[in-house]
């Protein structure tokens, strides 16, 4: 067999390698050593992580006849993937602690301030519309959202977004700890909030994944396929008539569809996309996507902590505002993280299911936020 093209003395599976495509295998190394070293988001950085190992090495999403690249067009541009996870999403989240206490939606709009925040600030350094909003929703610290409105609006940042938004999520418990404790006081952290665990009807549970999308498909409808699988799946597992399906999309598809996507996502992070290329020099777009992804996190905790305080205040000192920082679509770790902090002040109080329910508020907010930016990117540059 002749690994050599016509007239060529470099092998051609080594042809257009360069010293950005080496450094680009150990940042794919990198990731797949934090998966299994450190353990931060082992079931994405992992296939992740890989991708961009192969991408390197002649197999990306680019490449013509490259497996990768099958698996990019099946998933990522019919944006397949982030959609089969979503209803995998869905039939693992309980919404019963948002609707015993709907005040709690509040929490969940709070916790996406940040993200239109960082869009201005991206358009203003100079990041077309399409590109700030790619890099504003990050902040919602969602990874499937983040990659459906993502692979709309600006496919060419698919990679820096992915990794930021999954690689933010893994670092929840030492991100926020700090803006925790330093925006509320231990008295504030120590407040108790009794849990009046009103009953929430079957037929409420039922009507509610049905009715929510109705109506953000009416209000956001370029949200309206993230909040229909999502509810889909809800709906699956709430039903208890359909165990076999609700089971598969728990276990099944959600694992194979992030098995896929994540081998998707790394196979966009070739060195000429990602790091450098002989046209533009150094991508330091890359680095500014990573660090606007940042700001646009830190600016949701912090919006959503002040919210928090204001909804105490408003109730005469009777809300943790801890639950305000898991406003986010990080499920179920922010409301975690909430409450251990909590119970770090105080042994005794635990606001859990109150944390959980602004949890749940954060993923729905994430998912109309990622709707209304593709509705402003579709009215202003035209989509």
């Amino acid at each position: 067999m002749n690994i050599f093209a016509e007239g060529a003395t470099t092998p051609v599976f080594l042809a257009g390698f360069t010293w950005a495509s080496a450094i680009m295998i150990l940042i794919g190394c990198g990731l797949v050593y934090l998966a299994i070293a450190k353990e931060y988001e082992p079931v994405l950085l992992l296939p992740i992580g890989f991708g961009c190992i192969v991408a390197n090495l002649g197999m990306s999403a680019y490449a013509d006849g490259s497996f990768l690249k099958v698996i990019y067009d099946f998933g990522i541009t019919t944006e397949l993937f982030p959609l089969l996870i979503f209803v995998g999403i869905g039939a693992m989240i309980d919404f019963r602690p948002l609707l015993s206490q709907p005040k709690l939606v509040l929490l969940g709009a709070a916790g996406q301030f940040g993200i239109f925040g960082t869009l201005l600030i991206a358009a203003w350094i100079g990041f077309d519309l399409n590109e700030a909003a790619s890099i504003g929703i990050i902040g919602a610290i969602d990874g499937p959202t983040a990659i459906f409105v993502t692979s709309k609006l600006a496919p060419h940042m698919l990679g820096p977004v992915s990794v930021a938004a999954y690689s933010y999520m893994s670092l929840i418990p030492i991100i926020q700890p700090p803006i925790m404790r330093l925006l509320t006081t231990p008295s504030e952290r120590a407040i108790r909030m009794e849990y009046m665990a009103k009953p929430v009807s079957r037929i409420a549970v039922l009507i509610f994944p049905v009715l929510v999308t109705i109506l953000i498909s009416l209000v956001a409808p370029a949200a309206a396929p993230l909040i229909a699988t999502l509810m889909l799946g809800n709906l699956l597992n709430e039903s208890g008539v359909v165990e076999r399906l609700s089971s598969a999309a728990k276990n099944e598809i959600i694992n194979i569809s992030t098995l896929f996507l994540g081998l998707a996502i790394g196979a966009t992070m070739t060195a000429d996309t990602f790091l450098y290329s002989a046209e533009s020099g150094i991508r330091w777009q890359t680095l500014a996507i990573l660090a606007l992804g940042l700001v646009a996190f830190v600016m949701d905790t912090v919006l959503g902590l002040l919210f928090g305080k204001v909804m105490n205040w408003f109730s005469g000192g009777k809300i943790n505002p801890l639950i305000g920082a898991c406003g986010i679509s990080a499920f179920p770790m922010a409301a975690r993280l909430s409450a251990k902090t909590a119970l770090d002040e105080d042994p005794d109080n635990f606001i859990l299911m109150h944390a959980m329910g602004s949890n749940t508020a954060g993923q729905l907010g994430s998912v109309i936020a990622g709707g209304i930016l593709l509705t402003l990117a579709s009215r202003v540059i035209g989509l």
